[in-house]
């Protein structure tokens, strides 16, 4: 009755917290900045992803999470613990009850290190929910109805294509191809065409302020500064959206055939459901200008972005606590 009950989107790239009654209280970046030689925490967050490319070498700066599975686990239990300290509004006498998305397809080893990590920061129990579930529940489908609901959901380290009907997964696929390898792509496509050297944090602010699936209407321009290959000096070039465009047609692709894939797994019957209300998308991905357009037009089903994308999966988590009993019988290691 007292405990608190958090529906935590465990990411790659960030962490999103919602609590029963208050909605979304904490969304800060999954990174951690560490003091080698103690093997201290120095910041969690927002304050240690603004160290990214620019600390010494006593202090690493890293994501303990990769793929959206645990890449260092004594490093996700702290930050977890932090996360869920803070949501929760400090040490109180009930421990809180958390629901964590997991990918879609984890081992149950990487579900149990899971599991575990969020007893050891604080949690009284921890239950586990597939994305695409969890991102479905809060972008506001039926999933509870005998009909097909597909969801797309694009994150940081991963991308995920499911069809959703009675509370379960019925077919679902995912690549390791989503918010990361497109920064990766920009910074990759400016190294070779400019012979200029530039970060993750840069890459990520080229696509957010001018990155686009498809050709733009007016073309936006941003300037990019970085360290010159061959001179070793700094230098600043501008790029526009329709290079940002032809470097992420690559993952953009990849991310396309899973949808692909999913749809030609999908029995007769759904497939007639998700042709009249289309598909929708899901995650920080998703907020790509014209993103859905593409999807439009290479799969031949509508695509929609979901309201507060980035929000839904742990908005879903969060729900998804609220009727436990309801979806163990889906999901039996839930």
């Amino acid at each position: 009755m007292f405990e608190k009950q958090l529906g935590i989107d465990l990411g790659t790239m960030n962490v999103l917290v919602h609590v029963k009654g208050q909605g979304i209280v904490l969304q800060e970046p999954s990174v951690v900045a560490i003091s080698l030689d103690e093997y201290k925490i120095v910041a969690v967050g927002e304050e240690a992803r603004a160290m990214l490319g620019r600390t010494p070498d006593p202090i690493e700066v890293i994501r303990p999470l990769r793929n959206g599975v645990i890449a260092d686990y004594r490093v996700t239990q702290r930050m977890l613990e932090y996360f869920i300290h803070k949501a929760s509004g400090g040490v109180g006498l009930f421990k809180p009850r958390v629901m964590i998305s997991v990918p879609y397809g984890v081992t149950s080893v990487e579900k149990r290190a899971v599991r575990e990590a969020a007893l050891e920061a604080g949690a009284s129990r921890a239950h586990l929910i597939p994305e695409p579930l969890a991102g479905a529940i809060g972008a506001g489908l039926p999933v509870d109805t005998p009909s097909g609901n597909m969801v797309v959901g694009i994150g940081g380290g991963a991308s995920e294509s499911a069809v959703i009907s009675v509370n379960g997964i019925v077919v679902a696929s995912s690549v390791r191809i989503a918010g990361l390898k497109m920064d990766a792509a920009i910074a990759g496509y400016i190294r070779r065409k400019y012979n200029l050297m530039i970060g993750q944090p840069t890459a990520e602010a080229v696509k957010i302020r001018i990155g686009s699936a498809l050709p733009l209407e007016e073309d936006l321009s941003m300037e990019v500064q970085g360290r010159d290959q061959v001179a070793g000096l700094p230098r600043t070039i501008t790029i526009t959206t329709e290079e940002v465009t032809e470097a992420l047609s690559e993952p953009l692709m990849a991310i396309i055939g899973v949808i692909k894939t999913v749809l030609e797994r999908t029995p007769p019957e759904l497939s007639s459901d998700i042709i009249d209300r289309g598909m929708v998308l899901v995650g920080g991905g998703a907020m790509l200008r014209k993103l859905d357009e593409l999807i439009t037009r290479e799969t031949g089903v509508p695509a929609y972005v979901a309201e507060a994308p980035i929000a839904c999966v742990s908005m879903g988590a969060g729900k998804a606590l609220e009727k436990y009993e309801l979806l163990k019988r889906t999901i039996p290691d839930l």
